[in-house]
């Protein structure tokens, strides 16, 4: 029974010492991954859900399939943007190189931006938005996996660095060759084991943002508010001082 205690004890001292930002890339990945195969599994059951070796037949084009895909996807990019906001916080004092740190921030909102055309624009209703928002997803959003993996190695966070970046270098390697072969099954009409590749793609993706876990558990991020108008009034009232005592001195 005191072993027990003890055990529970020490795993209650060790949880004190993460932050509870870590569990913010992992609801993304979790309620990202639940919510698509629920917007997949309610096309099928509503009989909305065609077959697959049709390139214009996706899970969430139709309703009410359209509507619960278009919500999910609103609150991952809403989600994916604040964890790159977060991330980009974490690495400002800790790169070496802050362009690479910057470029990522834009490559990932972008991407956040591509996956809200993608949510709102269904395919059957405007297919030149919906593959501009696919684009903008996949392509910015390869971008910013490798500029993490390299910032990880770079970084290097309570010396997990190695460990971490390997990860993340063979996440951005399978995503890459997801893309490549997606556009080489696309081209060859081959829609069915297309359609299969995209969300094998997806799913690591989703994966990719949850692997951030790992360093926001080291990271506490706080919101400062300033009362911006009073300390330029602040200002204005020490400079008329100064003007004043400086034209006083004068006399």
């Amino acid at each position: 029974m005191q072993y027990h205690w003890k055990e529970e004890t020490n795993y209650k001292l060790r949880m004190k010492k993460y932050s509870i930002w870590m569990f913010l890339p992992i609801i993304f990945t979790l309620f990202t991954t639940v919510g698509l195969w629920v917007v997949y599994i309610i096309a099928v059951e509503d009989g909305k859900m065609c077959r697959l070796d049709l390139l214009d037949c996706v899970a969430g084009d139709f309703p009410p399939a359209s509507c619960v895909f278009s919500q999910v996807l609103n609150m991952a990019a809403s989600l994916v943007l604040v964890v790159a906001v977060l991330r980009f916080s974490q690495l400002k004092s800790k790169v070496k190189k802050p362009w690479l740190n910057i470029f990522a921030l834009i490559a990932q909102s972008l991407s956040s931006f591509g996956m809200t055309l993608v949510a709102n624009f269904q395919l059957s209703n405007d297919d030149d938005v919906h593959h501009t928002g696919t684009a903008l997803t996949f392509g910015f959003g390869i971008v910013a996996c490798w500029i993490h993996a390299l910032l990880t190695f770079q970084t290097n966070i309570k010396n997990e660095g190695r460990k971490v970046g390997i990860l993340r270098i063979l996440l951005s390697v399978a995503i890459t060759v997801c893309v490549i072969l997606y556009f080489v099954l696309v081209a060859q009409q081959n829609f069915m084991h297309g359609a299969k590749t995209q969300w094998v793609l997806v799913m690591i993706f989703i994966f990719f943002v949850g692997t951030l876990a790992i360093e926001f558990r080291h990271s506490e991020f706080e919101i400062h508010c300033i009362e911006r108008q009073e300390n330029v009034t602040s200002l204005s009232e020490n400079a008329s001082n100064i003007i004043s005592a400086f034209q006083t001195d004068q006399l």
